[in-house]
């Protein structure tokens, strides 16, 4: 099959998707009018990458762009990671994106493998592969190692937590230098995203019918709910879950969601983005003494406090040494 031919079946299959309702958008339903302004892929093509397409690992979808902030510094780092339910997206930039770079802040976005392709935990290590990819680039794109951040709404807001809750994924013995480098990230700024892909556990803590979605079931390879949930199969759910590896020495988080703290009257959609996923991770992360910022009912997917948030976590960071030249 020929390249064009290809994108336009890859078409067929998400524009099928988008249509059963198996994709879930980054906000809520039903969708507050749409105002105008920018849009990640207006800001993409006014503000070209300073290294565009490039190739973080051995998949096709393994690709990132990086927008970089001319210092005298090591500048620190934020990176997009674009939502879509795991299943749709590209590796866009934030829509502030001038605001970040104004900030001294250095801008990445990726994309990664979807589900439909290959199920969890492929999306959350390929993105893992890409922090450590920058990370060995920091020397020669002048990025500070030390102040990397995330940020993301819905899938990709849940896989910014991910990273940024789980152990460390630096493998020290690897003969790859890139595998060697950390994966820890110093804060995370998410929105209507999920803090679980465990639907039993979406079921029991979560109001409305998010559980039963197709993007939560397809993460792991399944068509839709199902009553079978094997041991192995129940492993993978709670291993696939960023509220699950939350300790004392995780870094702080910024989440808001766009829809109200309501139980009723809520659809798939508005579900798996509900509040409750950010109340209940505040509660857990209150108790561990973890700053956490959350709200709900925000006017925006993205918000100058985003920015804010940023600066001040990572001007608490001492700053890497300048480069040698």
């Amino acid at each position: 099959m020929n390249a064009c031919a290809s994108e336009w079946r890859l078409l067929g299959v998400v524009t099928i998707l988008c249509a059963s309702g198996w994709v879930f958008s980054a906000s809520p339903r039903p969708a507050r009018p749409a105002a105008a302004g920018p849009t990640p892929e207006s800001v993409m093509a006014a503000h070209p990458p300073t290294h565009a397409d490039v190739s973080y690992g051995p998949h096709k979808r393994n690709i990132l762009n990086v927008w970089i902030v001319p210092s005298d510094k090591p500048t620190p780092l934020v990176f997009r990671i674009h939502g879509g339910g795991f299943m749709s997206g590209g590796p866009t930039p934030p829509v502030m994106l001038e605001e970040y770079l104004k900030a001294g802040i250095s801008v990445g976005s990726m994309t990664y493998r979807f589900s439909y392709e290959v199920p969890y935990p492929a999306q959350m290590l390929d993105c893992a592969r890409a922090v450590q990819f920058l990370r060995s680039k920091a020397k020669e794109w002048n990025l500070d190692p030390n102040r990397f951040g995330a940020m993301g709404g819905s899938s990709g807001g849940g896989i910014s937590l991910w990273l940024g809750f789980h152990d460390d994924m630096a493998n020290p013995a690897s003969s790859d230098p890139i595998e060697r480098q950390s994966t820890r990230l110093a804060c995370m700024a998410v929105n209507n995203t999920q803090t679980s892909y465990d639907p039993r556990w979406i079921q029991k803590n979560i109001p409305g019918p998010g559980w039963k979605i197709g993007p939560v079931w397809q993460l792991f390879g399944l068509k839709g709910p199902t009553e079978e949930i094997s041991p192995e199969l129940g492993k993978l759910m709670e291993e696939s879950s960023p509220i699950n590896y939350l300790t004392k020495d995780d870094p702080p988080v910024r989440i808001f969601f766009t829809g109200d703290d309501v139980d009723q009257r809520l659809d798939e959609n508005a579900s798996i983005h509900h509040p409750r996923f950010g109340r209940i991770l505040k509660a857990k992360m209150d108790e561990l003494g973890i700053p956490c910022e959350f709200s709900f009912k925000a006017p925006s997917k993205e918000m100058p406090e985003d920015v804010a948030f940023f600066v001040r976590q990572f001007a608490k960071i001492p700053q890497a040494p300048a480069a040698r030249p």
